[in-house]
């Protein structure tokens, strides 16, 4: 009974104190689609990613009621970092649903801004990116007028004459960025404003790697990394003495769940309750264990010996990396190395591919150039009985001058098309996708249905896996090369393909452009599969495997070639417009689906005009 009594009351007393209006909230979620475009738009990075940020504490003097109920210590504000923007998850701090909503494009707007006043303090950052964005968009200057107008009845006033003078610079800054105020100095931080950007983000550099830190795993792009979250951290190193003579004992010196909980990233068995309560922390404790765990085995995934790897061709082709940091392009920084697979056997085309693969073939063998019949040729295979007739008779009533031309010729069609198929073979292909089965199950039936499509078209077409280890293993597989013809061997190959490791996009890309402008067509078509975002071991993840990516797509088509790319990842929409454009990809919702989706866009990219 008291524990219902006190149930009761924590959701009266929390629900009295809150100052939101949840009735009137709006998600960043609802803004999936419209908030990456409208802050490229604003000017914005376009190769930022848009994540939730994590509430901070602000240390401002809380309401009563809110001191009751123990709410309030946190807020979630927005701000930037190299590579992402951070939003609130969700918004309602007005009573209107439709001022929540703006608030979030006016956040987009200001956080689009050059920082170009990193060494001002947060009121006068704040304002300066404030007057800079109304200067450059005259058309945000009634939704912030109106954002302004609505806040400041939300606000206090402090009691505190020094609190209440701070407040007062705060609310003439918000109603007049133009005019630059000292902001009083106070014994406590003022109310924040979520008009504007954070005053102190939780950045990364006071937990910074100690040397000779190994990576941990799991520090690349998560499936779920649009809900990945931000923390402070701090360093600290634990204490080593074990059984001392004396044992110093506070009763407060005693660690809450709050304070405290153990989640080693180097081990695939921690309690997952412990990673959940994380999520509710502030600052993150980041420390090494030196216990050692007994009967713990660990491999560290290395290339497999030679005798069960695929088979190498040559010493490796030397391609350069594009590095964001320096805006340049490293020469001869990555290895790529052409291999067959190994134990590839000739193998004809599973039974359970028969019925599929006679329909695409039906339907590509329409799609080949019709080849038009030519009269009046000096040579070819068949004979013009019409003109043969007739220079025959003029020759008999001496009419005839010399002799014509008599052969009939079926030159080719008029399209001259090239196509090349580059798969993502990463480690990540591993995983399952509910029905659909494993991924790589899903790319092996998907290549070679795309292989029976393209050979009744008659159009070349080339066929290429890709894994990385670092930048000196870029593994290229040669499934089937533009030279060889479409046979059972080719089947095997892609039978044999199995899961690599990581995924250098770049380099791949780069190798598969050569190899297609050596083809001798008018037009080139360039197909990514792909499951996942850019990532390997090195520094090769997050925005720099990005912009490399990218950087590959534009040398691409500057070269002439069509790039597009075809994934199963349902977070691509979030990276893939900055590498491809809005127009050179798709996501394929149901993986099931592939086989039909690639070749119906071969039909569509190859089309005339």
């Amino acid at each position: 009974m008291e524990d219902w009594v006190g149930g009761l009351w924590d959701k009266l007393i929390r629900r009295s104190a809150y100052r939101g209006y949840p009735q009137a909230a709006v998600s960043l979620s609802s803004l999936e689609r419209t908030a990456p475009l409208f802050f490229h738009a604003m000017g914005g990075d376009p190769g930022l990613t848009l994540r939730t940020a994590v509430g901070t504490a602000h240390g401002a003097r809380r309401r009563w009621l809110e001191r009751v109920a123990g709410i309030g210590q946190q807020v979630e504000l927005a701000w930037r970092d190299g590579q992402s923007l951070y939003l609130p998850e969700q918004i309602d701090l007005y009573p209107d649903p439709q001022l929540n909503r703006d608030l979030y494009f006016w956040l987009m707007a200001l956080a689009a801004q050059a920082d170009t006043a990193s060494g001002l303090g947060w009121l006068e950052r704040n304002r300066q990116a404030t007057l800079h964005c109304l200067q450059q968009m005259p058309g945000l200057a009634a939704l912030y007028r109106r954002l302004v107008e609505a806040l400041l009845p939300l606000r206090d006033t402090p009691a505190d004459a020094t609190a209440r003078a701070q407040e007062m610079v705060i609310q003439a800054t918000l109603l007049n960025p133009e005019q630059a105020l000292p902001l009083p100095a106070s014994t406590r931080p003022p109310q924040p404003v979520l008009l504007w950007l954070h005053p102190s983000p939780p950045v990364q550099h006071a937990a910074a790697k100690r040397p000779g830190d190994a990576p941990a795993e799991g520090e690349g792009e998560s499936r779920d990394s649009k809900k990945r979250r931000r923390y402070r951290a701090r360093r600290d190193t634990p204490d080593e003495r074990k059984n001392g003579m004396l044992l110093v004992f506070r009763a407060e010196s005693l660690f809450t769940w709050d304070e405290y909980v153990r989640v080693n990233r180097n081990t695939d068995d921690d309690d997952e309750d412990n990673a959940a309560a994380a999520e509710d922390m502030d600052t993150l404790t980041v420390s090494h264990d030196t216990q050692r765990r007994a009967s713990r085995l660990k491999f560290d995934l290395d290339l497999p010996a030679a005798a069960y790897d695929d088979t190498p061709l040559g010493e490796g082709i030397l391609q350069p990396e594009w590095d964001y940091r320096r805006q340049q392009l490293i020469p001869a920084h990555c290895r790529v190395q052409p291999m067959l697979p190994r134990d590839a056997l000739p193998a004809t085309l599973p039974e359970r591919l028969h019925a599929e693969a006679r329909r695409l073939r039906r339907q590509f063998q329409a799609l080949a150039p019709e080849r038009s019949r030519r009269y009046g040729e000096n040579s070819g295979p068949d004979i013009d009985i019409d003109r043969l007739i007739r220079f025959l008779a003029e020759k008999r009533s001496g009419h005839a001058i010399s002799e014509p031309p008599l052969y009939q010729a079926w030159p080719p069609g008029e399209r001259s098309m090239a196509c090349l198929l580059l798969a993502d073979l990463s480690l990540s292909t591993e995983s399952w996708l509910g029905e659909a089965g494993q991924v790589i199950q899903v790319i092996r039936d998907s290549l070679l249905l795309f292989a029976e499509a393209l050979a009744a078209t008659g159009d070349p077409f080339g066929l290429y896996g890709f894994s990385s280890l670092r930048r000196e293993e870029v593994r290229f597989l040669m499934l089937k090369d533009f030279g060889e013809r479409h046979s059972d061997l080719i089947r095997g190959r892609i039978q044999a393909i199995r899961p690599g490791y990581y995924t250098r996009i770049g380099a791949a890309l780069r190798q598969s452009t050569q190899i297609l402008l050596q083809q001798p067509v008018r037009q080139r078509l360039l197909l990514l599969l792909s499951d996942g975002k850019p990532n390997d071991l090195d520094h090769y993840e997050g925005r720099y495997g990005v912009e490399d990516t990218r950087q590959a797509v534009l040398e691409a088509r500057r070269a002439g070639l069509i790039p597009f790319c075809v994934t199963v990842d349902h977070e691509a929409g979030e990276y893939l417009p900055h590498l491809f454009g809005r127009h050179g990809y798709v996501v394929v919702q149901d993986a099931r689906r592939l086989p039909q989706v690639l070749t119906r866009l071969y039909a569509t990219l190859s089309r005339p005009g």
